[in-house]
């Protein structure tokens, strides 16, 4: 996707959000597959609405040097997802075998001894399979001072989802259970890991308004593939939203237009089928 286009359509958001945003980046795969990233952090941290530019990443496509680019053209903070320290275990979660968390480490603690971004790191507890690294992992996130201006750490609740990585017989916990869990690593290591909207400044503003509604009937312009097969990408032709095509039994062109019905578009997330004739 064409950077300008991102940043355009950030810049009208924010300039209806107000001041004091954050400009969080994260994706279906990984930010860092996009070649443009460190112009995008760039051209996000200029704009005067925001006061916050932060970033969820793997690690796996981290480098020293990218890091310090990243930092050099305003990221604020890191999320870091790291879920094993132990090598096998970790190729495993990571579902790679091209997964190097030895590699992951040795830049995360780079980020924070060389860089001004700040690190949190946010492993997902996979309960039956990780238990035993999450532990390890708020040692190591301790140990090279990760941090400084956010809580170091954000253990994530393992959630199963229909479209995710389902680990064969893992069960997610309740929240109950999970908090309960995070409230005992917290005493034991005498540090925060029940966070909060709060730990971020994270404010309520007003939703940008939704201007279409559920069952209506309009025509957009395909602009490329979904994610899933039977699936396409397009904008709305008044150039407002972009929305998903589902149910597709084939992908049209780039450019054709379609009318389709709306199936959903809440939060501004558009989805919608081919519209019957």
């Amino acid at each position: 996707m064409e950077l300008e286009y991102l940043v355009e359509a950030f810049r009208e958001v924010a300039a209806f959000k107000g001041d004091g945003l954050e400009a969080h980046i994260d994706t279906v795969g990984d930010p860092l597959t996009y070649p443009r990233i460190v112009e995008l952090v760039e051209a996000l941290s200029q704009n005067p609405n925001v006061k916050v530019v932060s970033m969820q990443s793997k690690g796996y496509l981290l480098s020293e040097r990218l890091a310090e680019e990243l930092s050099e053209a305003g990221l604020s903070r890191l999320n870091l997802s790291i879920d094993a320290l132990d090598s096998k275990l970790a190729v495993k979660l990571a579902g790679t075998s091209s997964y190097k968390v030895e590699r992951v480490l040795a830049v995360a603690e780079h980020v924070v001894q060389n860089t001004r971004t700040d690190l949190l790191i946010a492993p997902v507890w996979v309960p039956g399979l990780n238990d035993g690294e999450i532990p390890r992992i708020v040692e190591f996130a301790l140990k090279i001072g990760a941090g400084k201006r956010w809580p170091p750490l954000g253990i994530q609740r393992y959630e199963a989802h229909k479209r995710g990585r389902k680990p064969e017989g893992v069960k997610a916990q309740s929240w109950k259970s999970f908090y309960s869990e995070l409230r005992r690593l917290e005493r034991r290591f005498q540090v925060k890991l029940v966070i909060s909207r709060g730990d971020f400044s994270i404010q309520r503003r007003v939703m940008l308004p939704i201007p279409y509604k559920v069952g209506q009937k309009l025509r957009v312009k395909i602009v490329g593939p979904g994610w899933f097969k039977g699936e396409a990408l397009a904008s709305t032709l008044d150039g407002l939203r972009s929305l998903t095509v589902v149910g597709l039994k084939r992908l049209p062109p780039i450019g054709t237009e379609i009318r389709v019905k709306l199936l959903g578009c809440k939060h501004n997330i558009l989805l919608a089928e081919p519209a019957q004739a």
